[in-house]
């Protein structure tokens, strides 16, 4: 008697050891799927693309005016997807972060985990409509898949050399956004309000020349607004010689530190 019952004392911790070792195992499996890392992940590849189908699926009624009853059952589908794919990463998060524990407490309160949640949000619109443009937020959730065309590298390339010219390319910005303020202000107080060789009202808010100051310094330039007095035209000639500066030297400095990473690559 008690010979099985210590025999039984020993085994127990063994089959608790075994069984926690394979939950871990299992773990492991979803995390490898659902956080692929190699190409050559078949399972992964597939959950990636299939993430891809359920966004662009919750997008479709977006791109309708009439609301067709068969976006409910999209909707509904598309959300239960969002749901298991947001418990399977958190219930996983330790295991990618390094099996660290605390994982569990501060993966709902990381940037992906948020979107994750929001892109969750819209099912509700089937209680209430304000939810509605929160289907927006499902596109952040492409993100993820970047690595499906392997350019997720180049992104994160992309946006180191954005932080390393970020003098630069700020003070382009500053220098454009101050000359579209000048320029709108200019015009707004130069024109008048009705065009005299068309008849039609020019500048209906000091927001319509800002929009004209926008498309003109950008070189764009849609032709719905245009100035009527000489001074109007002046400062939109100069605007678009200027909007050539503005796009080009960004651009140019872009490029070039671009091309400075990738021949310190080639060298390495």
């Amino acid at each position: 008697m008690d010979t099985s019952v210590q025999s039984f004392g020993l085994t127990c911790p063994k089959l608790l050891v075994r069984k926690k070792s394979f939950s871990n195992m299992n773990r492991q499996k979803i995390a490898d799927i659902i956080d692929r890392q190699s190409h050559t992940d078949r399972i992964g590849t597939v959950y990636d693309w299939f993430m891809v189908f359920a966004i662009l699926v919750s997008l479709l009624p977006l791109m309708f005016m009439k609301p067709y009853k068969v976006f409910w059952y999209t909707e509904l589908g598309s959300a239960l997807v969002f749901i298991i794919d947001y418990l399977l990463r958190w219930g996983t998060a330790d295991i990618r972060n390094n099996n660290r524990k605390t994982a569990f407490l501060t993966y709902p309160f990381s940037l992906m985990a948020i979107i994750d949640l929001l892109s969750i949000l819209p099912a509700i619109t089937l209680l209430n409509p304000a939810f509605k443009l929160f289907r927006f937020v499902r596109l952040l959730r492409l993100t993820r898949v970047l690595k499906i065309f392997g350019i997720s590298s180049k992104v994160r390339l992309f946006l180191s050399i954005l932080y390393k010219e970020r003098q630069v390319l700020s003070s382009v910005l500053v220098l454009a956004l101050l000359y579209i303020f000048v320029t709108a202000l200019i015009l707004f107080n130069v024109e008048p309000h009705i065009n005299p060789y068309t008849g039609q009202q020019t500048f209906h808010s000091f927001f319509d020349a800002l929009y004209w100051a926008t498309v003109t310094l950008t070189t764009v330039g849609y032709g719905d607004m245009c100035p009527a007095t000489d001074v109007g035209r002046f400062v939109s000639m100069l605007s678009s010689l200027f909007g050539i500066a503005v796009i080009a030297l960004p651009s140019g400095v872009i490029t070039a530190s671009y091309l400075d990473e990738l021949r310190r690559k080639e060298d390495r």
